[in-house]
């Protein structure tokens, strides 16, 4: 911690987070004003508070040995995973969460994500080649594949694809040739009628055929995403106004505090607070790019792109989701949607970033 410094933090990169826990916040209040679950809203800051803790504890302990750690990380990630299908308790479906004293709830597969970000830098740098060989390239995807497996098995299809999203930025970055990575694609296509028939759970079929044409089933599962899109069409230019959003506050849109924050947030903001939003994650997502640009070494910039990867693959998902482009998935919305397993996981994600970027000039 000697070479560190306060003025050396990427404040702009936190205060555009700050700024998006902020609004989140508001539109967490705003979204269960009336509701038993009111107190979500002061439960979020809480948990943005533990975020910054926890982003602090990591920037705190340079990433080299947070890498030199993460075979013994990686080992407890796939143990612990093991371990919530033994003792997890239900939720919507989906057997992910691990229960606590006071009613609350810790979801393994979250703070899984830093795990594979760090083991993908550190696989690729210890390569030393500027081109990933096929070979090399299939003994990633086994390691990541394993603990992606077992949280498909939860079934968590949309936790399982970001930990995938962080192993094909790193692999491209890695310089994949692009036969294999064409060989890989055609693979995928060919095994997509195995996968729907062995592996996808039923409700995960009908949240793609839903996809596809909601209005097939719109009482039951085509409902939340015309519900979401009605949210978001609804909002206008400049929204109907904090705490006025009838989607919501009437109850037809489901968990407008959660994932399908950014829908509710659309309705109450309009089309300028969407762009404003949107702006602010694309800030966000450039500044952690900017972070990998000025790293010191390739460990350093495979963690920053594996942040970015990570934290796009959610923005991109969530916010397609809620506007009818993609699937519904349980994946949030970054430093927005309410809970706790979510925001610490992506704070730490932020320190490892800050981290980086804290010991630039470092040798």
């Amino acid at each position: 911690m000697q070479y560190l410094s306060f003025r050396d933090i990427d404040w702009t990169l936190l205060i555009v987070v700050l700024l998006i826990c902020a609004v989140g916040v508001v539109q967490i209040y705003s979204a269960t004003l009336g509701t038993d679950t009111h107190n979500a809203w002061w439960k979020q800051i809480l948990f943005v508070l533990g975020g910054l803790f926890l982003m602090w504890v990591v920037l705190s302990i340079d990433y080299h040995t947070w890498l030199h750690h993460v075979p013994l990380m990686y080992i407890l990630s796939v143990v612990a995973l093991l371990g919530t299908a033994l003792v997890g308790v239900a939720v919507g479906g989906s057997n992910r969460w691990i229960p606590l004293p006071g009613g609350n709830r810790f979801q393994v597969s979250e703070f899984v994500k830093p795990v594979i970000i760090l083991l993908v830098a550190r696989y690729l740098t210890e390569l030393k080649s500027d081109v990933l060989e096929i070979r090399e390239m299939l003994i990633l995807l086994v390691l990541v594949l394993i603990p992606a497996g077992i949280v498909l098995k939860q079934p968590d299809l949309g936790t399982a694809l970001t930990y995938l999203a962080v192993l094909v930025v790193g692999a491209f970055l890695a310089g994949l040739n692009w036969k294999y990575i064409a060989a890989v694609a055609l693979v995928a296509v060919l095994v997509l009628p195995v996968t729907w028939t062995f592996v996808l759970q039923d409700y995960q079929k009908q949240r793609w055929i839903s996809f596809l044409d909601p209005e097939l089933d719109p009482k039951d599962k085509g409902y939340q995403l015309i519900q979401s899109k009605i949210a978001i069409g609804s909002g206008g230019m400049l929204g109907k106004g904090v705490t006025q959003g009838t989607q919501a506050k009437l109850r037809f849109l489901p968990v407008p505090y959660k994932d399908f924050i950014f829908a509710a947030f659309g309705e109450e903001q309009g089309f300028v607070g969407v762009v404003f939003m949107l702006s602010l994650y694309f800030v966000m997502i450039m500044r952690i790019v900017q972070n990998a640009q000025t790293a010191s070494e390739r460990s350093g910039m495979y963690i920053c792109m594996g942040v970015a990867a990570l934290l796009l693959s959610h923005i991109l998902v969530n916010v397609g989701m809620v506007v009818g482009l993609m699937p519904v998935t349980g994946i949030p919305l970054p430093f927005m949607s309410a809970g706790g397993s979510s925001i610490w996981s992506n704070f730490v994600a932020l320190g490892l970033v800050s981290n980086v970027r804290l010991r630039r000039f470092v040798n």
